[in-house]
């Protein structure tokens, strides 16, 4: 199963779900990599492909509705 295909297989209520946790994680991790050194430093890039992806589904819905 692809990328596309997994957020395709969500509801419209849990892509907005997903997008706030997501973003929340995002925020989470951006502050915590100023303090200290990050685990991952590709987590944050991580973290926006996936919101993006997300973000490209919501429009897509909204623009065949």
């Amino acid at each position: 199963m692809t990328k596309k295909d997994n957020m395709k297989t969500k509801t419209d209520t849990e892509l907005v779900k997903l997008i706030a946790d997501t973003r929340a994680e995002l925020r989470i991790e951006r502050f915590s990599a100023a303090g200290a050194r990050a685990k991952d430093s590709n987590a944050p890039k991580k973290l926006r492909t996936k919101i993006a992806r997300m973000l490209t589904e919501q429009h897509a819905r909204v623009r065949v509705a």
